[in-house]
């Protein structure tokens, strides 16, 4: 059992998927850095840099994925800086490419590079996601497609629609989150390969002012990342517009998930439609026979916490001043994470509940009847 005297956060222990916890992970990010280093200096050395040298390339490569933990932390005790100490580690484990680790780079070649190739994996995984989602509420839709049932606007009693083509509501504001997922993936770029303050001076003068070679650079290395955009101004950090740009994606999702549950509550209510409920689920501690929504409100408690980050990240934006100032990092080691870790939990959520609806027909039916000379 692990220690029940430290705080855990409830999205690693109990709601976000395996597969995205391993993306948010320090191993993941930090062999990240390492592949981010590892490219610099393949590009380096294609361009003539006599520093970089094969065998210093080839230890590199040799480690990219065998991080000393231990020894990060040892280091970053004595250097107070936690980009430095992967470079000394990382040094440690590849003595000969310790004269070009980070050549020229400054920590945001590393640690911006990175949060965006990771912003990115995390909306392909939320897409995976979108799609079973969709999937189930089109099964769903196709089932219950003939079945009528009272519509409500203003929450009162409106003409009838069908059960099916209530889930098409769903369905729709999902198709759109999905277009504007493929829209930010298609065209996130990367920060790129800019010096300290956003000017590529240490690039230039590492090649001996010649300016083509610093383009070379910074486009050999964004291909090796697998990008075909980068930010073409950016100061010591990308612009954090990026971020909320991001996260108001995320955010959207959430919205949809949130719109969809609180549907369910009230049909749930209405005793029409309910989530999925276990064999041995209890429905309440102190009243047996209840069949709590708890599935749909966990996507409403969720989905209110990942809107209101969006909005964080806004915030932190417009307070860059001028290159940079660093009181946006632990604010982003907290908010973009768990954005898309809330957000994978909302859809698991939501997958489970659309792909397992239960329809009461005969309570549809007399709620209809009840309404229907009116």
């Amino acid at each position: 059992m692990k220690d029940a005297t430290r705080y855990a956060s409830p999205l690693a222990e109990r709601y976000a998927s395996a597969a995205m916890l391993e993306l948010w992970s320090p191993h993941e990010r930090h062999a990240l850095w390492r592949r981010l280093w590892l490219a610099l200096a393949e590009a380096q050395r294609e361009l003539g840099v006599p520093m970089v040298t094969d065998d210093g390339l080839a230890q590199m490569r040799a480690h990219l994925d065998d991080i000393d933990f231990d020894a990060v932390a040892a280091f970053e005790r004595r250097f107070r800086h936690d980009v430095m100490a992967h470079v000394h580690a990382f040094g440690a484990v590849a003595p000969l490419a310790r004269p070009f680790i980070h050549l020229g780079a400054t920590s945001a070649f590393v640690t911006d590079n990175a949060d965006l190739i990771l912003m990115r994996r995390a909306l392909q995984l939320l897409r995976v996601k979108l799609i079973a989602v969709l999937r189930a509420l089109a099964s769903f839709a196709r089932r219950w497609r003939d079945v009528p049932t009272l519509s409500y606007t203003h929450l009162q009693p409106a003409q009838l629609t069908t059960v099916g083509k209530r889930a098409t509501l769903w369905m729709q504001d999902i198709v759109l989150d999905l277009a504007d997922l493929d829209r930010r993936v298609a065209t996130l770029p990367l920060r790129g390969v800019k010096g300290t303050t956003g000017n590529q001076a240490s690039f230039l003068t590492l090649f001996d002012g010649d300016d083509d070679k610093v383009r070379r650079l910074e486009r050999l290395v964004v291909h090796r990342l697998g990008f075909d955009h980068v930010l073409p101004v950016t100061g010591q950090t990308y612009s954090r517009k990026l971020d909320a740009q991001v996260l108001g994606v995320v955010a959207g999702i959430a919205a949809s998930a949130a719109k969809f549950a609180a549907d369910i509550r009230m049909l749930q209510s209405f005793g029409e439609i309910e989530e999925p409920f276990e064999s041995e689920q209890i429905g309440s501690s102190a009243m047996a026979y209840k069949r709590n929504p708890m599935r749909a409100e966990r996507i409403s408690s969720l989905a209110r916490f990942v809107i209101t980050l969006e909005e964080n990240a806004n915030h932190t934006h417009s307070v860059q001043f001028f290159e940079r100032t660093l009181d946006d990092s632990a604010n982003r080691r907290l908010v973009i994470p768990e954005s898309f870790l809330s957000t994978d939990a909302i859809l698991l959520l939501m997958s489970n509940i659309a792909g397992g609806l239960e329809v009461h027909p005969a309570r549809i039916r007399r709620r209809v009847m009840d309404e229907l000379p009116f």
